[in-house]
């Protein structure tokens, strides 16, 4: 059971501002990534600037909790994980899903999520899966918050969903320099010898 458990939580990337570099150190996460992206559109390194700006890829990130003297205060709000979901949709994205065994604090289970969640923002809003600032806007408002158009009104958040959209386009102009590299699909292949 630990050995699950260690597989689950990975160390945060050395150099989290380069996707080859997170890729290189987690070549998993490009696999988890993918698969994502072809469940549900929206592109790899979309998803994966979303965890950067969620967690910094922690996987037991949680809101700050405020304190009373020594004691401790409730959690702003139950984010967790990877990619920072709350109960109630983490609970919804199982049920969908039937995710039995599905946790926050997988990297394959959060990018997935975030996957589903702007699969669902592209039904309901509208919008588009190559759009990184509106998707993240959804994502961190809800779908009713920004279809209400609060969020137009917030700049603190329209300056973070500018940085999400900005390291969105960082990561896929990186990924495009080598993303080769990580297309072995056979124990025999490796890079530059892939058949792909």
């Amino acid at each position: 059971m630990y050995v699950v458990l260690a597989g689950c939580a990975a160390n945060p990337p050395q150099d989290t501002g380069n996707l080859c570099s997170i890729f290189r150190e987690h070549p998993d996460w490009y696999d988890h990534a993918m698969a994502a992206e072809n469940r549900w559109g929206t592109p790899a390194h979309i998803l994966v600037a979303f965890v950067h700006h969620e967690s910094s890829f922690r996987h037991n990130a949680r809101p700050p909790r405020n304190w009373f003297f020594f004691i401790p205060l409730p959690r702003q709000s139950s984010a967790y994980g990877y990619a920072q979901a709350k109960d109630a949709v983490w609970s919804e994205y199982e049920a969908e899903r039937g995710g039995l065994f599905t946790s926050r604090r997988d990297m394959k289970d959060a990018l997935d999520f975030i996957g589903w969640y702007n699969s669902k923002s592209h039904e309901r809003l509208g919008i588009s899966y190559w759009d990184p600032r509106h998707l993240y806007l959804a994502y961190h408002e809800g779908h009713a918050g920004y279809r209400s158009g609060r969020w137009e009104k917030k700049p603190d958040l329209l300056r973070l969903a500018g940085r999400v959209d900005h390291r969105a386009r960082e990561y896929g102009w990186q990924l495009q320099q080598c993303e080769d590299e990580f297309k072995c699909d056979d124990l025999l292949e490796f890079w530059p010898f892939c058949r792909k």
